[in-house]
């Protein structure tokens, strides 16, 4: 006999276009990848999704992230210091026999790895360089260049990109954190959306934070 939340949710097997790539990678609930995305060593949380044309490596990605067209998170690092800053250097089993990937090149960025909270956006076009944290609830707007960690519910935007503004005060975001809505059940996720859609952010607080279904 089917439960209530059987009847109110969709298959929760991770949707990947045919044309995407991917590699060493761990999808959660709901995850979406969209066309010819590559990824190589990423974790993507439930309801995280990939548009199109986006790339990303040795990334860990919280929930319900939103990741638009053409993005790059971890972008390729080249060994600027050795004498050819070309990938004949550290990839050249692609042009060689016998000549191997060069491990200690890979562990390097490897050890760059970015991390991205829950609730997060990434606009159009956007760079993440490597070894960057960016926080619940950020905003990266189109084609910024990220340097720099991002701290929670902030907007950031430019090259490099620059915090515009926060989008919520301090306590509220706090509030956000608190509540994690994010782990909530589906079940009650799925009771929250029309206030989600309603409610302006601090009455919505107030009547969830004392929801204890």
């Amino acid at each position: 006999m089917d439960r209530p939340e059987d009847l109110i949710l969709k298959d929760p097997e991770p949707r990947i276009h045919p044309t995407a790539e991917l590699k060493g990678c761990k999808l959660g609930r709901y995850a979406a990848i969209g066309e010819r995305v590559i990824l190589r060593e990423v974790s993507v949380g439930d309801f995280s999704y990939f548009e199109r044309h986006s790339e990303a490596i040795y990334t860990a990605i919280g929930k319900f992230c939103s990741i638009a067209a053409n993005s790059r998170i971890n972008a390729l690092e080249h060994p600027i210091e050795r004498l050819t800053q070309h990938k004949v250097s550290y990839r050249p089993n692609e042009y060689f026999r016998w000549l191997g990937v060069d491990a200690a090149f890979r562990g390097r960025r490897q050890a760059k790895s970015v991390a991205i909270g829950h609730d997060v956006w990434i606009g159009h076009g956007a760079v993440i360089m490597p070894g960057v944290t960016i926080g619940n609830g950020a905003v990266v707007g189109a084609n910024a260049v990220v340097t720099d960690n991002v701290p929670p519910y902030t907007i950031v935007a430019g090259v490099p990109a620059k915090p515009l503004r926060r989008r919520f005060a301090a306590d509220v975001a706090a509030r956000v954190e608190t509540l994690a809505w994010w782990d909530w059940p589906l079940e009650k996720l799925a009771r929250a959306v029309p206030d989600m859609q309603a409610m302006p952010i601090e009455a919505f607080l107030d009547r969830w934070e004392n929801d204890a279904a």
